[in-house]
């Protein structure tokens, strides 16, 4: 059974696939046999796998980072967004159909996460770590219902999760703090670390904070 580690966000933008693809090359050069994974992709442009198949374009990054071939078993969920609100659903590098943000969501989101099941499994037999990649943030309470790509995985697997912020677009404390307050409490368990990302200049300016998130969470 691999270990596991989950890379999640307060929002979209704050350096998750750049974390992910870090710990990945950082695991391999310990000769770890690591692999990523991303449970859900959004993205017009995809990457075809020597098999045919299409995945999303970070996972093959992070595959380069841990020395391997891309697969579509780190991205069993592809949506290429068509316009109007709706995308191409592709399922283990397949397409099955065009759908509305309402009907995959509310309809089909979960039967994807079979999928994704699935493709845990085979990971989780063949490797050693599992560097698993969140989507946009864990905590939005209008989509959590059926998000398959975030808190689900986390919990499915048990996987420790760090939670990012981007302190260059400011407001990294607050994202922090009310993304876990957000949270169930049995999700706040599994958040094991906060990363501060993109921060530059004199790091003691940043004690006063770390002070703050220190006591507050």
């Amino acid at each position: 059974m691999a270990k596991k580690i989950m890379c999640m966000g307060t929002s979209s933008h704050v350096g998750k696939s750049i974390l992910t693809t870090a710990l990945c090359r950082i695991f391999y050069r310990r000769g770890k046999r690591v692999v990523p994974f991303k449970a859900q992709n959004m993205a017009l442009n995809s990457y075809v796998t020597r098999d045919g198949d299409e995945m999303g374009r970070a996972q093959v990054a992070q595959a380069e980072a841990a020395g391997m071939e891309p697969m579509v078993d780190m991205n069993p969920v592809l949506l290429k967004p068509t316009g109007n609100s709706c995308s191409q659903v592709v399922i283990m590098g397949k397409p099955v159909g065009n759908m509305s943000a309402k009907e995959y969501h509310q309809g089909y989101s979960l039967k994807a996460f079979e999928a994704v099941k699935e493709a845990l499994g085979r990971l989780d037999r063949d490797y050693d770590t599992i560097v698993i990649e969140g989507a946009g943030s864990p905590a939005e309470v209008n989509l959590k219902a059926n998000d398959i790509v975030n808190m689900r995985v986390a919990k499915y697997l048990n996987a420790p999760v760090l939670l990012i912020a981007d302190i260059d677009r400011g407001g990294a404390l607050a994202s922090l703090v009310g993304t876990l307050e957000l949270l169930d409490e049995d999700e706040r368990e599994l958040v094991k670390g906060l990363v501060i990302n993109k921060f530059r200049g004199d790091v003691s300016l940043l004690t006063p904070a770390l002070d703050f998130l220190e006591k507050k969470t």
